[in-house]
């Protein structure tokens, strides 16, 4: 004799008592920032290291950081022009041979033929103007960063082109 399954014995109540971050599940916030996280810890940048996550509808669209171009000999090896001639942080980007995190993860999206259009960006640091640019283009909606690097005409930007942005700051394990 077939016997029938056992019913469910998790409650509404219950399943929700277990999946919220008291419980220690993280929130999407959460959970999408530490992978920005992680993904910094790619860059080969010798001066900051930078991850970004393209997430729409709660699913992770594609994944960069911040290095050298493809094929390229990485900063670690070559070094950091913009360090030698002791160039501030935010200036005189076209100097630097790295790609950004956030260009990196746009880039991702386009060599694989993924649509971000209206999709949300986790990064590491605030967008500087030109991944501002980008974004918009790309059609991002939403900026979420982590870190205290800004840049004036990426917040004019972001805000010109009403890109959501705001602050999430998480500790990395």
């Amino acid at each position: 004799m077939m016997q029938r399954p056992k019913e469910n014995l998790i409650t509404p109540s219950l399943f929700h008592r277990c999946m919220t971050e008291e419980n220690g599940r993280p929130t999407a916030d959460e959970y999408f920032m530490e992978m920005a996280h992680l993904a910094s810890k790619r860059s080969t940048c010798l001066r900051r290291k930078v991850g970004a996550i393209i997430v729409k509808d709660k699913r992770v669209l594609t994944t960069g950081y911040n290095g050298a171009p493809k094929g390229i000999e990485h900063c670690e090896t070559a070094g950091c022009i913009r360090q030698q001639m002791n160039v501030p942080s935010g200036e005189r980007h076209e100097l630097c041979r790295g790609v950004h995190a956030e260009q990196n993860a746009i880039i991702q999206a386009a060599v694989f033929g993924v649509s971000i259009q209206g999709a949300a960006i986790y990064i590491t640091n605030y967008p500087c103007s030109v991944c501002a640019k980008l974004m918009l283009n790309a059609g991002i909606t939403e900026v979420i960063y982590d870190g205290d690097y800004k840049d004036d005409l990426a917040i004019q930007l972001l805000a010109e082109g009403k890109i959501h942005v705001r602050n999430f700051h998480i500790t990395p394990k």
